[in-house]
């Protein structure tokens, strides 16, 4: 039944344009690093500097704003014409229905990964690196970035749910996302935003504890795990109890 579920959502999406948005961000983030030429120190590698540049567009903006288009946008049809209602009645678990929403937002989010990851090769392609390829960073940078969107997909997706409303959870989005460039460079505030969370896990820096992902502990146990089972647990209650 799950993958029924799944299914079914994948055909709603194929009606729409929405997969043109996995490109955006890569393509904006590529242009910049194809068009900067910062001095590079020795013993830097090319493809880590390259990623420095690509990286703060594609988190601190682009990425958070484009999950909260996923989440809005994969209850938008349960919110049209008695969608829930109608879903809900039918024999299938909830706990399906909500799982199978939050696993095709994060196969979205994956998909975007791999796009930038691209980007980023292409980048290093055009301009002749002749660095070797770092695939530990960009691994602990693109799979640690995809993990750390977690806990903000789980909230998003719970906002979505509740608010029949397709655009006043895009809203609230933005407003959460615009402080990211300075809650980022906050050592008090940065451990515990989950809007900055991929941002902090993809930008390239000294290894993170047991010479894991590029982030803090705390922001690994509060942030990412914490707020992770918080949300999702919160809307796995939310739709169990949804009044139909």
């Amino acid at each position: 039944m799950f993958w029924s579920l799944v299914s079914s959502e994948i055909i709603k999406l194929r009606k729409t344009k929405i997969w043109l948005l996995l490109f955006i961000s890569p393509f904006l983030a590529s242009a910049i690093a194809l068009a900067a030429n910062p001095p590079i120190e020795p013993g830097v590698n090319a493809w880590t500097m390259t990623l420095l540049i690509m990286t703060p567009m594609h988190t601190l903006l682009f990425l958070p704003l484009l999950i909260g288009v996923f989440t809005s946008f994969i209850c938008r049809f349960e919110h049209k014409n008695g969608g829930w209602k109608q879903l809900l009645s039918l024999p299938v678990k909830r706990r399906h229905v909500y799982l199978s929403k939050f696993f095709l937002v994060m196969l979205l989010i994956a998909l975007n990964q791999l796009v930038f990851t691209s980007g980023w090769l292409l980048v290093g392609v055009i301009k002749g690196y002749s660095d070797s390829i770092p695939f530990l960073i960009i691994w602990k940078s693109i799979v640690g970035g995809w993990i750390a969107t977690l806990p903000l997909t789980a909230l998003l997706l719970l906002i979505s749910m509740a608010w029949s409303s397709f655009a006043a959870p895009l809203a609230l989005n933005v407003v959460l996302t615009l402080p990211n460039i300075m809650v980022a460079n906050s050592e008090t505030y940065a451990p515990y935003y989950p809007w900055v969370q991929p941002f902090l896990t993809m930008i390239p820096k000294d290894d993170g504890p047991w010479g894991g992902f590029f982030i803090s502990f705390e922001s690994i146990i509060y942030a990412i795990l914490g707020g992770f089972l918080l949300f999702f647990i919160s809307g796995f209650v939310y739709i169990e109890k949804k009044a139909v």
